[in-house]
Parts: structure tokens; sequence; C-alpha cells
């Protein structure tokens, strides 16, 4: 972020609109359908093989449910199908690059220094190419790298809480405020947390719902500006 406003400084002060990386969580309360909360959360960490920069990379799951969960979140990716895109049985390709394989499995290393339990995953896949399998982590705390970095891969955090402060304290406990996901069938919970949140985009029930009607960008150091709707005319408009 700092080269591009360093570039737009030196060269004639031109204004910037900056939408940077995410470390977005999805919250699980004890109210929530298992079974669909462990495919959502799979498909918004795993889709385009994670580089997506509000993939649910944070997991918190509310204690309630967390065995369950964690139960079947890992006998789901063990299943998982990682190879050629092409072939339609495959439900996830290759990393983008040598560099960004080289990142992820980094970050997965580091975590044997952070104390974080493997539960799935952390071995690349094959001899030719950039293929990663689903990796799953729990015991992580909040202020491990891995919970704190956007790693842009296949790497899921897994996280329990307790209470709902608990919660909305874990989720903003990050310099990034990209995307968020609530699940619970209450109403009152879902008002609670929605307003406590510092992100720009916050699902409930959902994942990667979008309309032009609707502004997408976040906070902190996902940076400033925002894309569609009205307000985004604004990046483009001076006032006389």
């Amino acid at each position: 972020m700092m080269l591009m406003l360093q570039a737009a400084a030196l060269s004639n002060l031109k204004p910037v609109s900056l939408e940077l990386g995410g470390k977005s969580p999805v919250i699980v309360f004890d109210d929530a359908d298992v079974d669909k909360v462990v495919d959502l959360a799979l498909f918004g960490i795993l889709h385009n093989k994670g580089e997506v920069c509000i993939a649910f990379s944070r997991v918190f799951v509310q204690e309630g449910i967390y065995d369950e969960f964690e139960k079947k979140v890992v006998e789901k990716v063990k299943h998982w199908v990682v190879g050629d895109p092409f072939d339609p049985e495959v439900q996830q390709g290759p990393q983008t690059s040598k560099v960004q394989f080289d990142k992820i499995l980094s970050y997965i290393e580091h975590r044997k220094n952070e104390g974080a339990t493997l539960l799935a995953g952390v071995r690349k896949v094959g001899n030719k190419g950039y293929y990663i399998e689903p990796t799953i982590f729990t015991n992580v705390k909040d202020a491990m790298l891995i919970a704190q970095d956007e790693i842009f891969g296949p790497v899921m955090t897994l996280s329990k809480f307790k209470t709902i402060d608990e919660a909305i304290k874990k989720t903003n406990n990050t310099e990034y405020g990209l995307a968020t996901g609530i699940v619970t069938q209450n109403l009152d919970i879902a008002n609670t947390v929605t307003r406590s949140i510092r992100a720009g985009i916050i699902w409930i029930n959902c994942y990667f719902a979008f309309d032009n009607d609707c502004t997408f960008g976040g906070y902190k150091m996902n940076g400033f500006g925002r894309d569609y709707g009205l307000e985004a005319l604004s990046n483009f408009l001076t006032v006389r």
C-alpha cells in the first residue's frame, strides 16, 4: 500500500482507491446447522484455492457445536479432490505461481514454532505443479502469524469461542477489516454482532453474495475507497 501511495504522491498527487488484503472470519453460533456450515466454511476458504481477498481464513465456532464441526470439516477435507482444474471431478487446482506456492508452505512450516495443532493437510500434492492440500489448524491463538497474516491459500485456522463478546473481540483482533460471515438463526445475535464488527462486508448465513447496488470495500489495512454502488462514483469525481 505504501508503495502505491508514494507513487501517487510523487507523480501528480493523484487520488487512489485501494482494495488490498483481508483476513476474513466466519463466526458460527451454536444454533447453526453443522452440516450446512461445514460446506459454507470450506467453500469460503477453498474456492479458487484460497486465493481470494475475502476468503474465510479464520473460522470461529461456538463451544456447543465445536467438536461436531471439527470432526465433520476434517472428514470432508480428507476427501477433497486436488488436481487438474480441467477435470470435472477436481475441486481445487494449483496455486497461481511458485512464489505463492512457496509462501503458503512457509506459513504452514512456521506454525510449528507457534504451537498450532494440525488437523488436516500440510502436504504438497504430486511432484509437478503447485498443488497444496487443504490445510486446517486448531489451537490457534489470535497473536499467531497464521491468524494475522493473509496467507492467500487453502489454509484454515479453527478456533473455539464461548460468548458473543469473545467472538466479536476475536473477529476485530486483526489489522484487516474486509469481510465477515455470521451463521446463526437468532436475529438478536445477528444484529448485535453486525453492529460491533469493523468490516466493510458482512454476510449472514451466506457467503460470496454480491449485488452491483451494494458497495464493496473494507476498513483498516484493507485500504480505502469503494467499488460498486453509488459510493463507487466518488472515486472518480471532484467537487467544484
